[in-house]
């Protein structure tokens, strides 16, 4: 039996759009065994029920892209697919079940590709390297593609900073998330972006949490998701007021994130309050820097 735990991502964290990424300490879980013939799978855990038994589930689909490459045919496969990251929710659920489906599949076949190599073929699948490297390689991540190649570097994040995750009850699809962009930008919002994206990796590698509020900022996608999340600006503006360092958008949303480096306590118990008022149910949990991205038990 092949045992997988994957994390789940926050991708972009403001500025850094479709390049960084951090790791975050809510998992998925995949058991994955060969067997005599056919597939099972077994699905619990969040939304199982709108996740797929058959040919069609992600976790399978990524196996067998590593399986064909390898040129492995297994009997069969027995799956169990454990979810703890919620589904479109903007926490890389995706990006994780392609992770997690691709390493249990190359352990399952005698691990004939690294690590570098399972990256390559998860970004292909994925399409973008913000979810998929950091729920590889843990930490914070910055991330680009040249020539096919996926070039990252992995960021020791700094020590005490933890994240308020704010995950309303309801789905944005990453497609609708990236139609609502505009094609093109203005120059001064390129330049506010490239400088805001700087600072933000300096102060992380700096261990420093004094310009986050400003380097979280962004011009080329929060403002127009913004649009499909009730109560951003009421989240945002009081997650402001309670302390926070940094609000930003995780991935295409709707799940909001506050770092912090203090009173985490008092942040969620606050935010619970304020966030109970609002027409849908709000999750406000505190998350920290899953190091180790996916492994393998």
């Amino acid at each position: 039996m092949i045992k997988v735990r994957v994390p789940a991502t926050a991708a972009n964290i403001g500025p850094g759009f479709d390049c960084l990424g951090v790791a975050l300490n809510i998992y998925n879980d995949i058991e994955v065994e060969e067997c005599n013939e056919g597939l099972s799978i077994n699905i619990s855990g969040e939304r199982c029920g709108d996740v797929p038994v058959d040919e069609t589930n992600l976790v399978y689909r990524s196996m067998k892209k590593v399986f064909d490459v390898a040129g492995f045919s297994p009997k069969g496969i027995r799956l169990n697919q454990k979810n703890g990251i919620p589904i479109t929710r903007g926490l890389g659920s995706s990006a994780a079940c392609i992770v997690g489906g691709m390493t249990a599949a190359n352990a399952l076949a005698g691990f004939p590709f690294d690590k570098n190599e399972l990256m390559k073929m998860a970004v292909e699948a994925d399409g973008h390297p913000d979810n998929v490297v950091p729920a590889m390689m843990g930490g914070m991540t910055a991330a680009c593609m040249e020539d096919g190649e996926v070039l990252y570097v992995k960021i020791q994040p700094p020590e005490g900073i933890k994240f308020a995750v704010m995950i309303p009850d309801i789905m944005v699809k990453t497609a609708k998330a990236r139609k609502i962009i505009p094609r093109t930008i203005p120059l001064e919002d390129a330049v506010f972006n490239i400088g805001r994206t700087a600072v933000l990796v300096a102060s992380f590698l700096t261990g420093s949490t004094d310009n986050l509020m400003t380097a979280t900022q962004d011009r080329i996608h929060q403002p127009y998701r913004k649009a499909l999340i009730p109560h951003w600006d009421e989240v945002y503006s009081y997650s402001r007021e309670l302390g926070a360092k940094g609000v930003f958008l995780s991935g295409s949303g709707p799940t909001i994130i506050a770092i912090l480096d203090k009173g985490y306590s008092h942040f969620v118990q606050q935010m619970k309050v304020f966030v109970s008022s609002f027409e849908e149910h709000w999750e406000v949990r505190i998350a920290d820097f899953c190091h180790h991205g996916a492994v393998t038990c």
